[in-house]
């Protein structure tokens, strides 16, 4: 493999989603925007919902939702177990609109029994779906 390229591969629980030689990625994770480039110190890190950005070898970029998982770097791979990832032709825009109409609904009801943090997280969920469709 060549110095400027390293391994990835996310699984999902019911496919491998991608596997290829990449020369970086960008995801969100707890802690933040992050880019991953080659020869990387060796880490783990929990993914939040964002937008994944995946730099092929040939420079080409991939753009995928991901929801969350979890992360693990070494010097030449890395590795993403994703509960749920998409890629844009995968989402249904239908579908991102209705759970984005009701996540705010619940936010701006305010009642006791709506759990405000689920709501927040669906209401991001689906703003990244709908920032990559657009």
């Amino acid at each position: 493999m060549a110095e400027n390229l390293m391994k990835l591969e996310i699984i999902t629980p019911e496919r491998i989603f991608y596997q290829g030689d990449v020369s970086m990625v960008e995801l969100t994770t707890t802690e933040g925007e992050v880019g991953i480039y080659p020869k990387h110190i060796p880490m783990t890190m929990i993914i939040a919902p964002g937008i994944l950005t995946v730099t092929e070898s040939d420079g080409t970029k991939k753009q995928a939702a991901l929801m969350k998982g979890f992360l693990e770097i070494t010097q030449d791979s890395m590795n993403i177990l994703a509960e749920v990832i998409e890629w844009p032709e995968e989402i249904d825009a239908d579908r991102v609109r209705q759970s984005k109409e009701r996540a705010q609904k619940r936010l701006n009801e305010k009642q006791e029994q709506v759990d405000l943090v689920r709501a927040e997280m669906a209401m991001r969920r689906a703003l990244v779906r709908e920032k990559l469709i657009e």
